[in-house]
Parts: C-alpha cells; structure tokens; sequence
C-alpha cells in the first residue's frame, strides 16, 4: 500500500470511527484531514471529495438505524428532498467563492460544532406535533437552511438537522438522529454532484477515503457499546480535538484573511 493511499485509508477511518463511536460530529474532520494530512492543495477539491464519503457513510448508518425502526419516513424524505435544494444553492455559493476564505469560515463553523459537543445531548420528552400549515412551513424553512448550511460547507450537517427536525415535527431524538441521516446522506450526495459536474471530486481518493470510513465505522460502534457509559466524557474530548483543528485552520489561513 503507498504512503498516500495509507494517509487517505487511514483519515477516512478516523472519520469512521468517530461517527461510530460518538454517533455523529465525525464527519466534521473530513475535509481538515483532506488538506492537511492526505494532501490534497485545492480546497474544493478536498471539500467535494469529502461530501461523496460524507454521504456514503450517512446512507450506511441510516440503513442501521432504519431496521431497528428509529426513522419517520415520510418526514426524512420531505426534509430530504426540500434539503437538496438547498445544498444545491449553497454548494453553488461554495464553489463560487474563493477557496482559502471558504476553508477559513469552515474553521469558524468547527468551533461552533464544538461548542455545541461540550453540551451533553440528553433525551428528552417531546409531544409530537399535529401536521398543520405552520409545521409545514417551519419544517421547510429548516430544512431548506439546514441544506444550504451542508452545501456551502460540504458537511453532512447532522448538528443543525437533528434539532431542526426535533423543533419541526416534536420527533423523540433518536428518531430525529435515524430520520436526519437521509438527509445528510441526500445533501452529501448532492453537494458531491454539483461539485463534480465542475471536476472537483477526487474519485479515487473518495473511494480510498470511504473504504477506510467504512472499517474505522465498525470499529467505533463495537467500541461505543463498551465505552456508553463515558459519552459525554468522549464528546468533550473531541470536542477539545475539534476546537486544535480549528485553530490549525486559522493559523494556515490568518494571513491570507488578514491581506484580504
């Protein structure tokens, strides 16, 4: 194996694995590693790569949480298909602006992620809405945003998806955890496309990326059994991991800001 199929095998795992273990928040690493440990110089490049393994990891986590009934099928595909606009939109707008201040600002979003991973997700009772007018049109508006958010960034989203879902419809979380993964497989795919039909998807590199995702996966969620009791403590520390990348980011990317 080369020294750059081992890096890409190898970060794709460590996306894997944290999806696995920590159930979501892992996907954020993939375009950092992309850049900064595989190699890859264009950012487009690494962020249209990485929505293609974000989105195939999704769909394989759904079709799991799918069997064991946790999803609301009618609403993951009306969230799903309103999100795809959206992500196209913001895939758009991504491509469209300059590459190192696209990078910069998605080292503004990691802190935001990991923000919010230092607050325990806890479950809560919910009473689930009666499907009017107004749950239509705030279920759109979520997903609409939640889409482009995914799109511009070419995340899978899952930290703005599960609340909005839970905000739209009064779904218990881990339906909305099961019911979002649609989504963010459907808004990687379709960020992955539109970033495609301009070359800027790495087609094997992605499947490098995916294969070792789809083993450090299996690993994390054996581990996660194990490892339940400590969850908050795990989230705490990676969000600790994610606020270094951040920094890293800001580092690489300071100067060019600051000319601009």
């Amino acid at each position: 194996m080369s020294a750059s199929m081992l890096t890409a095998v190898g970060s794709g795992g460590i996306v894997g694995f944290m999806l696995g273990l920590l159930g979501g928040g892992g996907s954020i690493l993939a375009t950092p590693l992309l850049l900064y440990v595989v190699g890859v110089t264009q950012p487009h490049i690494a962020i249209g790569t990485g929505a293609l393994a974000v989105s195939v990891n999704a769909f394989a986590n759904f079709a799991s949480h799918a069997i064991k009934g946790h999803v609301w099928w009618r609403c993951a595909a009306v969230f799903s298909v309103l999100g795809v606009l959206g992500a196209l939109a913001g895939s758009s707008l991504g491509k469209a602006m300059d590459g190192d201040r696209l990078i910069f600002l998605f080292g503004v979003l990691m802190v935001v992620v990991g923000a919010l991973m230092l607050k325990p997700r806890k479950p809560t009772s919910v009473k689930s809405r009666p499907i009017d007018l107004k749950m239509c049109l705030v279920t759109a508006a979520v997903a609409l945003a939640a889409g482009a958010a995914s799109g511009f960034f070419g995340i899978g989203g899952g930290f703005l998806i599960v609340p909005g879902l839970m905000l739209a419809t009064g779904m218990p979380m881990i339906n909305a955890i099961g019911t979002s993964l649609l989504s963010v497989g459907a808004f990687g795919l379709a960020t992955a496309l539109n970033y495609a039909a301009s070359g800027l998807v790495d087609w094997w590199l992605a499947a490098e990326f995916i294969g070792g995702g789809l083993a450090g996966g299996l690993a994390g969620m054996m581990l996660a059994v194990r490892l339940s009791a400590y969850k908050n403590i795990l989230n705490r520390l990676f969000a600790g991991l994610i606020f270094i990348v951040a920094g890293y980011i800001f580092y690489r990317n300071w100067g060019y800001m600051t000319a601009g």
